[in-house]
């Protein structure tokens, strides 16, 4: 059986969730992961990679201007199935705009990991809704990335389960190791340090940065994360406004463990209506303090186990933040204990091991009888 993964996210672009079960598939099953299509002015074909996860990457290559793009990326995944082989197979939507180049297969089971609510992000695609109600009948089973999007999609499906985001909790624990050296690009920055990681896009509440940034011109604010789908001349810029780029998730914990105080700055609109950042357990493995607007997946269950610090404006978040500077060192253990106790079952591995458990009841329930994984054979073959 092998597993073929549909998603609009490039898998070099941030290790998400799509990335961390992925990746975990790829230990029992083959796995195809195929990305939106580039293009340029080569013929259409496709190049297959194999990642460190020994997932299986396919980028589509079209040629710009040459017609009919659904059916030229269809004959791209025809291709693909015959010198694969692959015969028996699962189906892994994160994004129902691959459905009209996969509707003529027939998989022996329809996954759809709806982790964001996409027909909110800037510059969705007009049919994305009316693509997702034709995904939502033909998926068998359907998970998402957090309580929000369950409440806002149960009623659309009969077995649909949440999954809100999970950590590698040993990964970013190492922030706090005594022991790390800062990285080149952070070390000369002063102190205190307050950290955002992750992308920079229409949910980033700009105002937010630029209010504390001017307030306390003696605070320094370090960013991490690729800038996308917003101007990049609209970002404020101040001495104390560190933008230090897109980082490695292995980088990760290194960076953070520089910082006194991490942050979720993301604005209250129908970008964000529905998300669960997964940095907020994240920050909490590193041991760091969070302080966060009031995204609803974080207001419950972090912030209302006082986990992590919830604000509505700049001035309630500089006025947390003085606090947690000058927090007593018995007060952190506490909250560190707190937190280890509140993280203690959740992991990607466990994650995982209950989303494997469910499709493969729903696969056994479908074809009336228990599935078997087939080894995995990685021939390898680029169109």
């Amino acid at each position: 059986m092998d597993l073929i993964c549909f998603c609009h996210l490039r898998w070099n672009f941030v290790f998400q969730r799509p990335q961390h079960l992925i990746s975990r598939f790829a230990k029992s099953y083959r796995v195809f992961y195929i990305e939106e299509p580039i293009f340029s002015k080569d013929n259409d074909s496709y190049t297959i990679k194999i990642t460190e996860q020994n997932v299986l990457v396919v980028t589509l290559n079209l040629k710009e201007d040459s017609g009919d793009i659904n059916n030229r990326q269809r004959k791209l995944i025809d291709h693909l199935f015959k010198t694969q082989a692959i015969n028996k197979y699962m189906f892994w939507y994160y994004s129902p705009m691959f459905l009209p180049i996969t509707r003529h297969l027939n998989p022996e089971l329809t996954i759809y990991d709806c982790m964001d609510e996409l027909s909110c992000f800037k510059f969705a695609p007009a049919e994305i809704k009316k693509l997702e109600t034709e995904l939502l009948k033909k998926a068998e089973i359907v998970f998402t990335g957090g309580h929000s999007l369950y409440e806002a999609k149960k009623h659309h499906h009969h077995n649909i389960y949440p999954f809100p985001s999970s950590i590698d909790k040993a990964h970013f624990a190492k922030a706090r190791n005594s022991k790390i050296i800062d990285p080149f690009d952070q070390k000369n920055i002063p102190y205190p340090r307050i950290g955002f990681c992750g992308v920079i896009d229409e949910r980033f509440d700009i105002e937010l940065i630029r209010t504390v940034a001017q307030k306390k011109p003696d605070w320094q604010i370090v960013l991490i994360g690729p800038v996308v789908k917003i101007d990049s001349l609209t970002l404020p810029v101040a001495a104390n406004i560190h933008y230090l780029g897109a980082k490695q998730y292995q980088e990760l914990p290194s960076y953070i463990k520089g910082w006194q105080l991490t942050m979720i700055p993301f604005a209250i609109n129908e970008a964000t209506k529905y998300i669960s950042p997964t940095k907020t357990p994240e920050y909490l493995a590193a041991g760091k303090p969070v302080i966060s607007t009031a995204i609803k997946d974080v207001v419950h269950p972090y912030g209302t186990n006082k986990l992590v610090h919830i604000i509505k404006q700049a001035d309630d978040f500089i006025a947390i933040a003085e606090k947690q500077f000058t927090m007593k060192p018995q007060d952190l253990n506490i909250w560190l204990h707190e937190v280890d106790v509140f993280l203690a079952n959740n992991s990607w591995d466990k994650t995982w091991n209950d989303i494997h458990s469910l499709v493969k009841q729903t696969l056994a329930s479908r074809s009336g009888k228990q599935v078997s994984i087939l080894p995995i054979n990685y021939n390898i073959l680029s169109a």
